[in-house]
Formats: C-alpha cells, sequence, structure tokens
C-alpha cells in the first residue's frame, strides 16, 4: 500500500506537527507533501521524502508564506497523487482539498475547519492592523477561499476530528460526519517526581508560542493581582514576547525561561504545582502533558480542555477569561487535593500507543468497505 502524507505547511513546530509526526512513524515509506518546508524549525522527519510546493521558490514564500493565502488551493491541487493507495491529511486550512483518483482513499485529520475562514473570521478581520479599504479587500478574498474550502471538503473520503467540538464544526461548517480521535502525547516522555519544591521554590507554570490568542497576557495579570506569596514561570517565544515582558516587569516572582528543550519542558511540568491554560484550544496538548506528569490543570471552561480535563480529580477550571477569574482559582489551589498517580493515569488515554491502535483500526475498517 503507497501511502502519502499531507500536510499544511511545516513552518513550525506545533501540535498538528507532532501529529504528523506520529503518521510519519506509522507510515515510513510515505511521502510528505506540504504548502512549504522551514527545515530550520521542523527536526522529526529525516528520512522522509518531502514534497513542496510552488509557494517554496516564490519570493519570501517560506518566511512571509500568508502573502501567498490566494494562492494557496491551487497549490494543493497541483499535487499529483496518482501513484497512492491511501492519502492522509493532516490539516486546519488547505491541505484537505488535494485531488485523488476515484480508487484513493482519503483520509482527514481535521485539527479544525479553517478558523479564519469559519468561525473566527470577524476576529481575524478586526485583528488586522490595516485600514478599512484594505480589510474589505481582504474579506473578499476571504469569501472567494470559503467557497473554495466548503467545496474541497467534499472530497474527502473520511473525516476524523481531534476532539468532539471539532467534530460539530465539521458537522456545521462542511455537512460532514466524522469520528473523534484525540490527538497523540507522548505520555512515555513524562513521569512523577520524587520531591515537589517547596516554599519559595515552588511555582505555576504556563508556556506555548507567544502569540495573543494563546492569553498568556491574562495569565500574567492574575498572578500581578496575587502578589509575592505565588510564583510562575513561562516557556515558550514569539511575536507577542516583549509586550507579555512588559506585562510583568514590577512582579520578580513571574519568570520568562525562554525556548526549552523537550528535556527541559518535562522537569518544568514535574515540579510546578499546576499547569495554567488560559486559551479556547480545539483540544490543548500542555494540559495533557502536565497531566502526563501528574500534575493538574488550571483551565479555562472552553474548548477541548472540557474532553480532557476532570475537574476536582485532574484540574480545575475558571470560568471567566478574566485575570480575577483566574486569580480566584490560583488563590485557592492546594495540591494536596490531587492524587499524581491517579492524574497520570488518566493521561494515558492519550498515548501515542492509544492513538496508533485507533488510526489503525479507522484505516482497516474503511479500507475493508471500499
Amino acid at each position: 500500500m503507497k501511502v502519502a502524507l499531507i500536510h499544511d505547511h511545516l513552518a513550525q513546530d506545533g501540535g498538528a506537527e507532532k501529529v504528523l509526526a506520529v503518521f510519519a512513524e506509522m507510515f515510513k515509506e510515505a511521502k510528505i507533501y506540504t504548502l512549504l518546508y522551514e527545515k530550520k524549525n521542523v527536526s522529526h522527519l529525516k528520512g522522509h521524502e518531502i514534497d513542496t510546493s510552488i509557494i517554496q521558490r516564490l519570493p519570501g514564500g517560506v518566511k512571509h508564506y500568508k502573502w501567498y493565502l490566494h494562492f494557496m488551493p491551487m497549490a494543493v491541487e497541483f499535487f499529483d497523487l496518482r501513484e497512492f493507495d491511501l492519502v492522509i491529511s493532516d490539516t486546519s486550512s488547505f491541505a484537505k482539498g488535494v485531488i485523488t483518483l476515484p480508487n484513493t482513499l482519503h483520509i482527514c485529520y481535521c485539527h479544525t475547519p479553517t478558523r479564519y475562514l469559519w468561525s473566527d473570521t470577524h476576529q481575524y478581520l478586526n485583528e488586522l492592523k490595516y485600514n478599512k479599504l484594505i480589510k474589505k479587500g481582504i474579506s473578499l478574498v476571504l469569501s472567494r477561499l470559503r467557497l473554495w474550502d466548503f467545496n474541497a471538503a467534499q472530497r474527502v473520503d473520511h473525516y476524523i476530528a481531534n476532539s468532539q467540538m471539532v467534530a460539530g464544526r465539521i458537522k456545521k461548517y462542511y455537512r460532514r460526519d466524522s469520528q473523534v480521535i484525540y490527538p497523540p502525547v507522548e505520555t512515555d516522555k513524562f513521569s512523577l517526581a520524587d520531591k515537589m519544591p517547596e516554599g519559595d521554590k515552588s511555582y505555576f507554570l504556563a508556556g506555548c508560542r507567544l502569540v495573543p490568542y494563546k492569553r498568556i497576557d491574562l495569565v500574567i495579570e492574575a498572578f500581578n493581582l496575587l502578589g509575592e506569596g505565588f510564583a510562575l514561570k513561562i516557556f515558550g517565544d514569539g511575536i507577542d514576547e516583549k509586550r507579555l515582558k512588559k506585562l510583568a516587569e514590577n512582579n520578580p516572582r513571574i519568570e520568562f525561561v525562554g525556548r526549552v528543550s523537550e528535556e527541559e519542558k518535562v522537569q518544568l511540568f514535574r515540579h510546578a504545582l499546576a499547569f495554567i491554560n488560559p486559551q479556547e484550544e480545539d483540544f490543548g496538548i500542555t494540559p495533557v502533558e502536565s497531566m502526563a506528569a501528574g500534575r493538574p490543570a488550571i483551565a479555562y471552561r472552553k474548548g477541548g480542555a472540557l474532553e480532557t480535563v476532570i475537574e476536582g480529580k485532574t484540574g480545575l477550571f475558571f470560568d471567566e477569561q478574566k485575570a480575577e477569574s483566574l486569580a480566584a482559582i490560583v488563590r485557592n489551589f492546594h495540591s494536596a487535593d490531587f492524587d499524581p498517580k491517579e492524574i497520570r493515569e488518566h493521561a494515558e488515554r492519550f498515548s501515542v500507543a492509544n492513538f496508533r491502535t485507533q488510526i489503525e483500526k479507522f484505516i482497516a475498517e474503511k479500507r475493508s468497505s471500499l
């Protein structure tokens, strides 16, 4: 069986890329197709042939790929997949639009229907730093892309959603059914700490790509309200880093540790009192990583966290995306209320091994019905 893996773009090493890495490990001979590939940012696909689109060769195509948004549907459709028996698209935007032969099985692992075309369109336009005339022009481009996106979504034979929330979006926007298989989390990398830091050495943890929608600003504002008795460590880097450090400059108990290795991240999780997830995610891998280390997650009560965090057993929720709401939960948090072994046991349902078993079963069922 010849397999092709289709990915939107390999410009960063995020959650979707972790899913692709597992698919690549499952199908070692698979060829990978992607709109563009920034090799220095993606280190876990060695040994696989990677074919990029015309956007890779356009001026600024890698670093400023968003310039070529309106070319991306055409670029995806140019991929010649006639030799493959199975195509798996791993996508939150254009990859699902590849064209396959009638006898090729196309399975889409969907992280979400394209956010800026559907659920987040108005927010996306409002946040653009352009005048109204330019925004009108962009809205026309998005309207045309939305039509393409819906039509392209019908080319998929079977959908897998990464959460129940995403399954609902697939049904609403694409009018398609899907089966939920949660993304793989490398739970085997994590273990319980023998001893937790105490007193001044204890800390809460937050971390991700430092971009505005991740709402790390909310966490900083909450810890500014909490004062001296509460320490916070933040890992990651990104375009919002300068602004966030400005917000935290008067609080010596907030520490930015920067971009960390996987080994360093594991240690941060193991010894944190709890991990704080302030944003709404489609799934959200980092709260599960925290639970794999036996540490509870404090999460905003929306999105994928509702499917991964069990309130009172593996974490806590705050109800309003406001600093005061989060601060109240942190202030009343007691580590002794949680059993690390029970938390880790819950995290195992999201393991790589479990993901692989479910994917293999799904593919076998769909191939047998051809």
